[in-house]
C-alpha cells in the first residue's frame, strides 16, 4: 500500500543495486505484489481508516521501463496498477526515476549511486497525492556474498504527511550466491517516520523478505520473495516476483555496466 512518506511500498519492492543500465540498453520489468494479510475496509463502508482502498488480497503490478542514457546514468519510469475482487484493474499512479553512479573508472572500493523519484499517486491509493524521494545506494559483492543498503529520505508535496518533513526508509539486502544460477538471501524494507522524531515501533513500517534470485542469463532479472510485516503499520504477509529482461539496442552485447545487480 502507498503509506505516507513510502514511496515504494508494496507496488515496488525491491532493494536497488549500484549499477545503472548500459547506454542503448533498455530494462523492461513486471513487479506482481499479492497481500495475503493487510489492511481491511471499515464496517461498512469499502475504504480503511485513512481514506484508501484496502490492501488485503490486493494483486499490485508495477510495469518499469529503464533507459540506459550514458554509462553512468539511466532514467526509469513506474506505472503502478491495483486489483481487488469487485474492483477491477485500477491504475494508481506513475512515478519517474533518473538515477546516476559512480563510473567503474574512479576505482572505488564500494559500488555507489544516487537516484531521486517523483511521482503522483491517486488519493484511493494513497493519502500523499505528490510525493518525491531520493535514494543513496551503497553495494559491495565480496566472493559469493552481496551487500546493499538504500537509506532513501522521502518528502510529500501534497497530502497528508507534508506537515511531516522528511521522512526516512531505509532498504537493505544481504545474500548469498549458493550457485552459479541461485542466490539466496534477507531483504529489509522499513519507514521510520519524520526525521528527528521516529514513529513508535508498534507505528513503524517493518518487513523481512526471504528471497531468492535466479541468475539465469546477464540478459534476465527473477527475483521471489515472501514477506512478514511484524508491526501493526505493515502489512503482514506479502508475496512478491519481479521478473526483467534487457533489450540492448547497440547490436552487440556486453556485461559492463549493464549488469544491475539486485
Amino acid at each position: 500500500m502507498v503509506r505516507p512518506l513510502a514511496a515504494q511500498d508494496n507496488y515496488e519492492i525491491q532493494v536497488y543495486g549500484s549499477q545503472t543500465v548500459a547506454p542503448k540498453t533498455t530494462m523492461l520489468e513486471l513487479h506482481s505484489n499479492f497481500t495475503v494479510d493487510g489492511s481491511k475496509p471499515l464496517p461498512g463502508s469499502e475504504y480503511t481508516a485513512d481514506g484508501t482502498y484496502p490492501t488485503n488480497h490486493a494483486l499490485h503490478e508495477t510495469v518499469e521501463i529503464t533507459q540506459g542514457l550514458t554509462s553512468w546514468s539511466e532514467v526509469g519510469f513506474y506505472i503502478f496498477t491495483s486489483s481487488r475482487s469487485g474492483q477491477g484493474i485500477q491504475w494508481v499512479g506513475d512515478h519517474i526515476r533518473p538515477r546516476v553512479r559512480v563510473p567503474d573508472s574512479w576505482h572505488w572500493p564500494v559500488g555507489v549511486s544516487l537516484s531521486t523519484e517523483i511521482g503522483y499517486q491517486r488519493r484511493d491509493f494513497s493519502t500523499d497525492t505528490w510525493t518525491w524521494e531520493i535514494r543513496p545506494i551503497v553495494d559491495k559483492q565480496i566472493g559469493r556474498w552481496y551487500f546493499a543498503v538504500n537509506p532513501a529520505l522521502e518528502r510529500s508535496f501534497h497530502g497528508q504527511s507534508v506537515s511531516q518533513g522528511v521522512g526516512f526508509s531505509p532498504n537493505a539486502k544481504i545474500s548469498y550466491d549458493f550457485t552459479k544460477v541461485i542466490t539466496g538471501g534477507l531483504e529489509y524494507y522499513a519507514s521510520y517516520g519524520r526525521l528527528g522524531s521516529f514513529d513508535d515501533f508498534h507505528n513503524q513500517q517493518q518487513q523481512f523478505f526471504p528471497a531468492i534470485d535466479l541468475n539465469v542469463s546477464p540478459n534476465w532479472e527473477i527475483n521471489f520473495g515472501v514477506g512478514i510485516g511484524p508491526t501493526a503499520g505493515t502489512d503482514h504477509l506479502i508475496v512478491k516476483a519481479i521478473v526483467g529482461r534487457r533489450f540492448d539496442w547497440s547490436g552487440h552485447h556486453e556485461r559492463g555496466s549493464s549488469m544491475s545487480t539486485q
